[in-house]
């Protein structure tokens, strides 16, 4: 089938391939995203695959020809770094955005597909023990329940919102069963037939997982559970209705051993998968897609491109590296790419 797969880095942009990762293509020169520039998060608009959201060191910046070329409407995201981006499944037009460092840490969001955005209530300290200046790492809507929006940061916490934004509650800290500030990731995966619904939320060093709703939760240290490696990075819902998780876990960061694991059960027990070569760091990030819900890629931080073609069981590393993988998204629709001039410099 068609497909491009885009790589965001800190360092080359973004750079994209349309022939199964046969060739890639960076960014042009008139962009808004800088060639060389910085990028953080991706995401790829549900119901339009040609749209692609990208969160750059310039601010929320939109393709609407899967990644060939881009725009960046004028709003308040202008000139902050965008560390995440959250698309909500049911409403495609609202998006959440998350800033950080070197920006101020700070969750907005927008209504119009990102044409505009507002900044939301939380305010956090400009710095933070762990990563001098925090950044917000995580956003998650509810797939069942549009009013139900979840976020953390790196450091600064575990945050929820029951009416879609407006208002804000902290679910970590002392008296509860999250004691640890740095959240890595959050996935809601939707109650089936004979599942609860159920959330999983990593920590930087554990895994926890709430099947009341975030009432209690059943908290494991990754060091005890992984062989030693104790990063718990990010993880991912296959597409699908099993509803099975990814998760990356490394010995730090930049690390130099890492390992990815699969639940089948809503993220209590983990499988480690198989790797055709040792990668260089660890795994930073995943890009899957319904359309396609076996091919799954994995970018680690030091630049090592990983793809699946059976949902995550067996990874074939590709023969292209790239510089730091902060991102990695691909979308069933073929972008234009046309090769740019070699430069003579």
């Amino acid at each position: 089938m068609s497909a491009t797969v885009l790589v965001a880095t800190a360092g080359q942009g973004i750079l994209r391939s349309n022939d199964d990762g046969k060739t890639w293509h960076r960014l042009g020169l008139e962009e808004p995203i800088e060639f060389d520039g910085i990028v953080r998060a991706l995401a790829v608009d549900p119901s339009t695959p040609s749209r692609i959201y990208a969160g750059a060191d310039s601010g929320l910046c939109i393709s609407d020809d899967g990644g060939a070329h881009w725009h960046r409407p004028t709003n308040i995201l202008n000139g902050l770094t965008v560390w995440s981006i959250a698309i909500d499944p049911n409403h495609p037009s609202v998006l959440y955005a998350g800033t950080g460092a070197p920006s101020r840490a700070a969750l907005y969001k927008s209504t119009d597909a990102g044409l505009t955005w507002t900044r939301a209530t939380p305010e956090f300290p400009e710095f933070c023990s762990g990563v001098h200046r925090p950044r917000l790492l995580t956003v998650c809507v509810d797939p069942d329940n549009s009013r139900d929006v979840w976020f953390g940061l790196e450091e600064g916490g575990a945050w929820r919102s029951r009416d879609a934004g407006a208002s804000w509650t902290r679910i970590d800290g002392p008296g509860t069963a999250i004691r640890n500030s740095d959240i890595h990731a959050i996935t809601v995966l939707p109650a089936t037939p004979d599942k609860a619904k159920t959330t999983v939320l990593l920590t930087v060093n554990a895994v926890y997982v709430s099947e009341d709703d975030g009432q209690t939760w059943d908290g494991k240290l990754s060091r005890e559970r992984f062989d030693g490696l104790y990063y718990t990075r990010t993880a991912t819902q296959l597409p699908g209705p099993d509803g099975d998780l990814l998760m990356a876990i490394g010995d730090g960061t930049p690390g130099s051993r890492t390992r990815i694991y699969r639940s089948c059960d809503r993220g209590h027990e983990w499988i480690e998968m198989e790797l055709d070569t040792p990668p260089n760091s660890t795994f930073w990030a995943f890009g899957v897609h319904a359309a396609q819900p076996e091919r799954v890629y994995a970018g680690t931080k030091y630049g090592h491109l990983f793809c699946s073609h059976d949902g995550g069981r067996r990874w074939t590393k590709q023969w292209r590296e790239f510089s730091e993988i902060t991102a990695v998204a691909w979308t069933p629709f073929e972008a234009p790419l046309v090769a740019h001039v070699q430069s003579t410099h």
